[in-house]
């Protein structure tokens, strides 16, 4: 997680810090249906690299806005989650859908 040390002054700045990335919104979408493995979300937002995927998921694991589930099978398997305050990402996340598609209406796309 971020220390209290780390984290800015300004709210609007800490969010920012940690979701200000196409990526990281993509993943909070895919994550808002519920659990997924690692492929199922590499697949569902195309271009990523495997490497970016995995920094992006340790790192909102480590701010606590991911859970990773490691299951002792062979071969291992990896599910990921939102914890309860990934979750609250949310209403954040549907207000820029709705956002998303009034630009497109008003640009008739």
């Amino acid at each position: 997680m971020l220390k209290r040390y780390e984290t800015p002054l300004c709210p609007v700045e800490t969010a920012l810090v940690l979701m200000g990335d196409k990526w990281k919104i993509l993943i909070v979408r895919d994550l808002l249906t519920g659990t997924k493995r690692f492929g199922e979300l590499k697949r569902s937002l195309g271009g990523i690299s495997q490497k970016v995927l995995t920094q992006h998921l340790r790192n909102m694991e480590e701010n606590g806005l991911v859970h990773r589930e490691v299951y002792a099978e062979v071969p291992p398997k990896v599910e990921y989650s939102l914890t309860e305050l990934g979750y609250r990402l949310k209403p954040i996340h549907d207000a820029m859908w709705r956002w998303g598609e009034e630009y497109k209406a008003t640009l008739g796309s």
